[in-house]
């Protein structure tokens, strides 16, 4: 099946005065937060408001992939431990981050496959670095996904959050050229989006 790039949106912040929104159940990292804005902004630059059109959502994966993982939550979790504290509960279910793929395609009504990718080692002629070889890893996921019919379409969203509040997010729906758009296209948010 021949497959396009029917959306995308950016998010890049340094951290400091570009607040993310707020996804309750999620807490002290901007790592879910910031795949759920990405999502939203490529999701609703071809759909508009959620949820998405129910013949499309219905065989639409999602495929995250990050270079970084949720570092925050991961240093939080770390830093309770090493001082004897108790570690809140809602870092346990945040540190799966299929937790966040699945609050968005609950948001958007997608039901096709969810799969969560890290950049592998690198090969000769890949991507050099780790962020742009986890992108190019989660399109290939999204390609074979479609190609073995087990999707039409695939939501990929690749997000990076560093200790000390830098974190950027890339978002893209993938799917057939056929699929229609009707919003204007949102390309960028965020303090250094691009």
């Amino acid at each position: 099946m021949k497959t396009a790039v029917l959306a995308e949106a950016r998010w890049a912040t340094d951290g400091v005065g570009d607040d993310l929104p707020p996804i309750a159940g999620f807490v002290e990292s901007a790592f879910s937060p910031l795949v759920a804005a990405v999502a939203d902004l490529c999701l609703a630059s071809f759909y508009g408001a959620p949820p998405a059109r129910p013949a499309e959502a219905e065989r639409t994966a999602i495929v995250l992939t990050s270079a970084t993982g949720d570092l925050p939550t991961a240093a939080a979790v770390a830093a309770a431990v090493q001082a004897g504290r108790r570690v809140p509960p809602l870092l346990f279910y945040q540190s799966n981050p299929n937790a966040v793929a699945g609050y968005v395609a609950a948001r958007w009504g997608l039901s096709g496959p969810v799969v969560c990718t890290m950049p592998g080692r690198s090969v000769p002629g890949a991507a050099t670095d780790a962020g742009s070889r986890a992108l190019d890893e989660a399109r290939a996921t999204a390609g074979l996904l479609i190609e073995d019919g087990d999707a039409d379409a695939a939501l990929v969203v690749a997000a990076n959050v560093y200790l000390g509040g830098a974190a950027c997010g890339v978002a893209e729906l993938i799917g057939p050229p056929s699929w229609s758009a009707r919003p204007t296209p949102v390309q960028a948010r965020g303090s250094h989006g691009s």
